[in-house]
């Protein structure tokens, strides 16, 4: 059995307008002491209503008797949230030249919330809230990428402490400019460092070098996400350029919420359990994954890749692209521990390729995507 979803107040009022029985409908959300007057006629049977204002009049009709209706629950968060994040979401109420206002954002206090309630928290309604929430995102991510070929979904890994100012950081941004407007959708983790990097890149996909050059510039005025003008310069650039014509995702978690999400990334996944979080940014990079330098992280997502890729998880391997040839092979060598294992079989199927430039490494998911996709 299939509910169809219903997450807008205009998908509501249009559907309310066509039909008087409504079956198998699950509402997101939604305000129906709007729509008083056209549900005076409707019936309601085998329904969901999550996190929904629902008047008396309604409630009179037996909704909870022929339905299943889950409260509102009284959060700092949604449990219902019906769409993905945006940075207005998330610092709705930061003021630029003022630091200090990120204490108010949505985003910090949520995350004042959960460590309050503890990261693992025992409380019921707590636990509850918090699935609910990672739930009500994970509907809204499929919904997002229902619009594109998973094979040219590509995601950038890297550490979160790379800086502005490092050259890396540039080069990141670079290739995920360039892959993005050769039509691949880019996603991150969705914070700080590399992850930052890519969804400046995609920003200022159509843009040109010398603005995306600028952009770095300003940034790198606060280096690393700890600076206290850290996401002041972020809105420094939005205001030399505030519009993008392409998109990204970030897949950030509140578990390392003293990292601020980067506003750069135009549609936001934002989780509490990073299990799942990072389960999703895995699985659903079926383009294949750029490995940019990282540490601890960035390491336990390459393991968790090359297994995901070995056991031909989801029907094929994507390409795993390990970028800065003398960190990955030389200070971190993981690339050739990877071959090796590959080579006495331990490892299967993994499509493994180390580079030190964007055009090799176009070049190599281009072909996959040509190749498979």
């Amino acid at each position: 059995m299939n509910y169809t979803e219903i997450e807008s107040q205009v998908a509501l009022v249009a559907l309310l307008h066509k039909k008087q029985h409504l079956k198998h409908f699950a509402f997101q959300n939604l305000d129906f002491e709007e729509v008083t007057e056209l549900t005076k006629t409707c019936t309601f049977e085998d329904c969901l209503f999550l996190g929904c204002t629902i008047p008396k009049t309604l409630e009179n009709k037996g909704i909870r008797e022929h339905c299943m209706v889950f409260p509102k629950l009284n959060m700092p968060y949604n449990a219902f949230v019906n769409k993905l994040y945006t940075s207005t979401d998330l610092y709705d109420k930061y003021e630029l030249g003022n630091p200090n206002s990120y204490e108010k954002t949505h985003d910090r206090l949520v995350y004042k919330h959960y460590l309050n309630t503890g990261k693992e928290a025992t409380d019921i309604k707590e636990t509850t809230a918090r699935w609910l929430h990672d739930h009500a995102i994970t509907d809204a991510l499929y919904d997002f990428l229902e619009a594109y070929n998973e094979k040219r979904i590509v995601a950038i890994m890297g550490g979160h402490s790379l800086s502005r100012a490092d050259k890396n950081f540039l080069e990141v941004a670079k290739i995920s400019k360039q892959l993005t407007e050769m039509g691949y959708l880019m996603i991150s983790g969705g914070g700080p460092g590399a992850m930052e990097a890519t969804h400046i890149g995609a920003w200022f996909a159509g843009n040109t070098i010398e603005n995306l050059e600028k952009a770095v510039t300003i940034l790198a005025e606060a280096p690393i996400y700890n600076d206290e003008f850290w996401l002041d310069k972020s809105f420094k650039v939005f205001e030399l350029f505030p519009n993008t014509k392409f998109k990204s995702l970030g897949i950030p978690t509140w578990l390392y919420g003293h990292e601020p999400p980067t506003p750069f990334a135009t549609h936001i996944a934002k989780y509490f359990a990073n299990s799942v979080r990072e389960d999703k940014l895995l699985s659903i990079a079926k383009g294949g994954i750029i490995f940019a330098p990282g540490s601890a992280g960035t390491i336990q997502e390459i393991f968790q890749d090359a297994t995901q890729n070995h056991y031909l998880s989801f029907g094929y391997a994507s390409p795993m692209i390990f970028f800065n040839s003398h960190y990955w092979n030389v200070e971190r060598p993981i690339y050739p521990l990877l071959k090796k294992m590959q080579e006495e079989g331990k490892y299967k199927n993994l499509i493994l390729a180390s580079y030190d430039t964007k055009e090799a490494i176009v070049k190599e998911l281009k072909a996959f995507t040509n190749n498979f996709g």
